[in-house]
């Protein structure tokens, strides 16, 4: 009988040690790995929605690339290699004499030169019709330079005959020789 105990508690001591080897060499290790798992799942479902959202907003992004390339698609073309300020100063004053615009006074200002972008500041002033004036602005933008408008002044007449006093300061650009060629 002695026996029979001491077999019956070497049993349960080796079913308990199986159980407890059992727990720790397997299913402990694969809880930790399943639980691992489970984590980088829900990792890579948050980076597949975030890309999915990000997917959403391509169609947008083109479209405002598109806009963007057509703005500066003739950028190289509006600013010219070579400064061509006689020019520019002539085409001015044809414009404000096509517009029937009186005492056009244009002063260039002092250059300023950079690595990338040279300017010269234009001061233009006149006298005429506030539609004359308009129509000469929508003719400025229309040219085949860059022209960037800084202040405008338009003053009316003091004997309200219709006509404005015009002052504008603007910047013509023209390309350094470093990045001619």
């Amino acid at each position: 009988m002695f026996f029979r105990e001491r077999q019956q508690v070497i049993i349960c001591v080796l079913a308990v040690a199986m159980i407890i080897g059992f727990s720790a060499f397997c299913y402990l290790p694969l809880q930790k790995r399943s639980k691992a798992v489970e984590q980088i799942k829900a990792e890579h479902t948050l980076v597949i929605t975030k890309v999915s959202a990000e997917m959403e907003q391509l169609p947008v992004l083109e479209k405002q690339l598109m806009e963007l390339q057509k703005a500066v698609k003739n950028y190289e073309v509006k600013v010219p290699p070579q400064r061509n300020l006689g020019e520019f100063l002539h085409t001015i004053a044809k414009l404000m004499n096509d517009r029937n615009l009186k005492a056009p006074i244009i002063q260039p200002g002092q250059e300023v030169e950079s690595d990338k972008l040279n300017c010269v500041p234009v001061s233009m002033q006149c006298k005429g019709k506030l539609s004359e004036i308009f129509e000469f602005y929508k003719r400025l933008q229309g040219l085949d330079r860059l022209v960037r408008i800084e202040q405008v002044e338009l003053v009316n007449d003091g004997s309200f005959s219709g006509e404005v006093n015009m002052q504008t300061k603007a910047v013509i650009y023209y390309q350094p020789e470093a990045r001619r060629g």
